[in-house]
């Protein structure tokens, strides 16, 4: 049997990676180019002569003489991590299938826990900001709604169950069902509002959306788009149903990821790890790009210090 083009792919390999980002000078020009690929523009005139001081790093214009760091205005503003530790937790990140803890990051990038733990919400923080800032980009979307967690010992079960955090999850096909892109999305609940407000910001116009019978997802027929209803009865049958066969299956694999990577995902994180698990997924037709992409949107990212992080998960 032939194999799978997309998941036998080869990556970028550790000694390539070593190769082209090996040394902080390197990564310091490969910055330098995915920040300025039609060379410098002073961020505060445009102006595009400059001169480099060399003991700090930084590029003064020679219209305003304001000076720039390769790094400023950037997710990686005012770090003082070597840029090799970035690249390759940037590496670890992007080019594992199911994740890295943040406890495997420090052990292997030689760094101290919570500095893996920034680092890591930090990359996400990208990824998130990126994938939500377009629409899914297809036509026909599978949706169904799903919980992960909750407590196992209060004596209440299923959607009731305490603790359990609820989120949207689609994935869009084509004309020959085969799976493009997820966007799995936390939302406070499954209300018809929630789902309106989720619909406007994830998809498409035009889009033709199934879902269960869910009372929420009449949110969708009242947000106009083309919505197919499947009652499915519950229970182990009800994820055999052809109309939800990808969606069901990366919900099931997103959790078996979850769970044999972390002990636990908070409630005021978890939209983050969503969010890496798609970014991964919608971008694994060309796996030697990911990183290359990843940095490109990282440097147009704005800062996002351990304060304003924690504000965002608060926000949701």
């Amino acid at each position: 049997m032939a194999k799978n083009s997309i998941q036998f792919q080869p990556g970028l390999s550790l000694q390539e990676f070593i190769s082209k980002y090996g040394s902080e000078e390197q990564c310091y020009q490969a910055l330098f180019r995915w920040r300025w690929p039609n060379g410098f523009k002073c961020p505060e005139c445009g102006h595009d002569r400059y001169c480099t001081l060399k003991s700090r790093k930084l590029m003064q214009c020679n219209r305003c003489r304001s000076q720039v760091s390769v790094t400023a205005r950037t997710i990686f503003d005012s770090t003082k991590l070597p840029l090799t530790t970035w690249f390759f937790s940037i590496y670890l990140v992007t080019q594992s299938k199911i994740s890295i803890s943040a406890l495997s990051l420090k052990r292997t990038v030689g760094v101290s826990y919570n500095t893996a733990l920034l680092i890591k919400h930090k990359i996400q923080q990208v990824m998130k900001e990126r994938d939500d800032s377009k629409p899914i980009s297809a036509t026909l979307v599978q949706v169904d709604d799903a919980y992960w967690g909750g407590k196992k010992r209060d004596g209440r079960r299923g959607r009731g169950a305490t603790d359990k955090i609820p989120f949207v999850a689609a994935v869009s096909t084509n004309e020959n069902g085969h799976p493009l892109h997820m966007r799995f999305s936390q939302v406070a609940s499954f209300t018809k509002k929630a789902i309106i407000d989720w619909a406007a910001k994830h998809l498409c116009n035009g889009s033709e959306v199934v879902t269960d019978g869910l009372l929420g997802f009449e949110g969708l027929d009242d947000a106009g788009f083309s919505h197919k209803v499947i009652i499915t009865g519950g229970g182990p049958e009800s994820v055999k149903i052809a109309d939800f066969k990808w969606v069901n299956t990366i919900i099931g694999n997103v959790k078996r990821s979850f769970h044999g990577t972390f002990h636990a995902i908070s409630k005021k994180h978890f939209g983050r790890y969503l969010a890496e698990f798609c970014y991964r997924f919608n971008r694994r037709f060309d796996l030697r790009q990911l990183l290359p992409r990843f940095t490109y949107v990282a440097l147009r990212t704005p800062p996002m210090p351990q304060k304003l992080i924690r504000v965002a998960e608060l926000c949701g």
